[in-house]
């Protein structure tokens, strides 16, 4: 049974950083992982992922403040958030697939971590 650990979060001011760790572990192989998030009151949404072959998406609202990494060998994923703003408050979920994509249904999800900027 595959298990998805995250780590990090928190509350930080707006401006400031924070980094988000996620492992998949019991895995066989390498696997496509990333990150969603859900603020109060809405959907949830994708943010950053990065492919089974190393190819990286970030969504453009997130684009220039948030870096997505990921260590194959580890199969651990890292979401490196800058500039930090109200508007990234959620709670953030990290996902991991064996299949080459992350899509918006991934197979695993981890438990959600609490990210709150305050202005």
């Amino acid at each position: 049974q595959v298990q998805v650990v995250q780590s990090g979060g928190g509350l930080v001011q707006a401006g400031n950083s924070l980094r988000l760790t996620c492992t998949a572990a019991r895995t066989f192989g390498v696997y496509a992982m990333g990150w969603f998030r859900q603020a109060p009151g809405k959907e949830r949404e994708f943010v950053a992922g990065i492919s089974r072959t190393g190819s990286s998406q970030v969504i453009d609202s997130v684009k220039g403040r948030f870096t997505v990494s990921k260590d194959n060998a580890k199969n651990t994923v890292y979401l490196q958030m800058n500039s930090l703003k109200p508007e990234d408050t959620a709670v953030y979920y990290c996902a991991a697939d064996p299949r080459d994509v992350l899509t918006t249904t991934p197979t695993y999800w981890g438990p959600g971590t609490q990210v709150t900027v305050s202005s």
